[in-house]
């Protein structure tokens, strides 16, 4: 597969990664956490900020792989 369709493909999958990724933490969150204190939120919004990165990064190294020439 050539390197700028790689790319593209992993642009819109990020763009799908995030705007799925934060609908369904915000959803999760207002349906479970309401009643919660302020720091079960804060440790919430922490974590559920930082993982969004582990699939990005995969997505990322599959973009960036070198082109296999035959």
């Amino acid at each position: 597969m050539p390197l700028r369709l790689r790319k593209l493909i992993g642009t819109v999958l990020i763009i799908l990664l995030v705007i799925v990724y934060a609908l369904a933490a915000t959803t999760f969150a207002t349906l479970l956490l309401g009643t919660a204190p302020w720091w079960v939120h804060l440790l919430y919004f922490f974590f559920t900020g930082l993982l969004w990165i582990l699939p990005a990064m995969l997505i990322i190294r599959w973009m960036e792989r070198p082109v296999k020439s035959d």
